[in-house]
C-alpha cells in the first residue's frame, strides 16, 4: 500500500511539475508576442511620422512651383502690356 502511495505522490508531483513548465511557456511566449506587438507599433508610428514629413516636403515643394507659376505668369503679363503699349504708340 505504501509503495502505491508513493508513486501516486510522484506522478501527481511529475504532473505538478509539468503544468508549472507549461504555465512558464505560456508566460514567455506571451510576453514575448508582446514585445514583438509593441515593436512592431512602434515602427507603425515611425513608418507614419516619415510619410508624413515626405507629405509636409511635396507640400513645400508644391507651394514653391506655385509661387514662382504666380510670378512667371506676373511676368508674362507685365509682357503683354508692355507689348501692347509698343503697338499703341
Amino acid at each position: 500500500m505504501s509503495t502505491l502511495l508513493i508513486i501516486v505522490i510522484v506522478v501527481v508531483a511529475l504532473i505538478a511539475i509539468a503544468m508549472l513548465v507549461s504555465a512558464a511557456r505560456r508566460s514567455s511566449r506571451r510576453r514575448e508576442l508582446g514585445q514583438a506587438q509593441s515593436a512592431a507599433k512602434h515602427d507603425d508610428a515611425q513608418h507614419h511620422r516619415e510619410r508624413a514629413d515626405e507629405s509636409r516636403t511635396e507640400a513645400a515643394i508644391a507651394e514653391e512651383r506655385a509661387k514662382r507659376a504666380k510670378v512667371e505668369a506676373e511676368l508674362n503679363e507685365e509682357r503683354a502690356d508692355s507689348r501692347e503699349r509698343e503697338l499703341s504708340e
